[in-house]
């Protein structure tokens, strides 16, 4: 009997972590401190410890291949799993504040590399709080995707300083991406579609996507489909609210 065979936190059938052993609280303070490694500087963060096929040491990092996507408060990783099979050269992380959410995705991903051969090399994820740490992660201009799938609403107006989208922290998101970069939203709260909707419409470096644009995208068609919130949204009959911009050049 194998290691994972006798583990009751992983399923017999698929190999894969079973997430009732996972469960966390739905969402947690991002103001609040945590402890937790994180890197100095975005040339700090070992690569061979999140992709070791691409990455066999940490003596061995390529400088040209650099993550590209980040999913901003991953979840259970729906997104991140999709997106791997979509874009299997681009490395892309998902970033949690919850640690058994996080080692949830850890061992998710884990498991899908002993049971695809060869698949799942370009994802991982990190235990981090996305609203203080993000320059600590990536270079100026790196990413050229961020994912903000179902983010806590914090309906009280004194919390709305805690909402993952705002206007100060999209001066930092515009920091990390480049120019042409997407970023995407999606909400099942009306009131924070609408929120985060201006916060974007009302930032001189974003600029909406287009319907054709959206249409022709296909990563627009996972927002609501790829994780369990989306997935939850949709089996209640609920509605969505979308909000997608590019990251342009400013004006001069």
């Amino acid at each position: 009997m194998s290691e994972k065979e006798a583990n009751p936190t992983f399923s017999k059938s698929t190999g894969l972590p079973r997430k009732r052993f996972y469960r966390a609280r739905a969402h947690s303070n991002p103001l609040s401190d945590s402890h937790f490694p994180v890197p100095i500087s975005p040339g700090q963060v070992d690569y061979s410890l999140h992709y070791p096929q691409h990455f066999p040491s940490s003596d061995q990092v390529d400088s040209g291949k650099k993550i590209q996507f980040a999913d901003i408060g991953c979840g259970f990783g729906g997104l991140l799993i999709s997106l791997s099979t979509l874009f299997p050269e681009t490395l892309m992380i998902g970033m949690e504040l919850r640690d058994k959410v996080t080692e949830y995705v850890k061992e998710r991903i884990l498991a899908l590399r002993v049971t695809n051969p060869g698949q799942y090399q370009n994802i991982s994820v990190v235990r981090t709080n996305s609203m203080k740490y993000i320059p600590n992660y990536f270079e100026k201009g790196q990413l050229s995707k961020m994912f903000f799938l179902f983010p806590d609403p914090h309906f009280k107006e004194k919390n709305h300083r805690r909402r993952v989208i705002s206007p100060f922290l999209l001066d930092e998101y515009v920091y990390v991406l480049e120019v042409g970069g997407i970023i995407y939203t999606i909400t099942d709260v009306e009131e924070l579609g609408d929120w985060m909707k201006a916060c974007l419409e009302n930032h001189p470096m974003f600029e909406a996507l287009t319907d054709e644009e959206l249409k022709a995208d296909p990563v627009t068609k996972l927002l609501s489909s790829a994780t369990e919130e989306g997935q939850k949204v949709d089996r209640n009959g609920g509605q969505t609210f979308r909000a997608v911009y590019r990251r342009i050049a400013p004006s001069l």
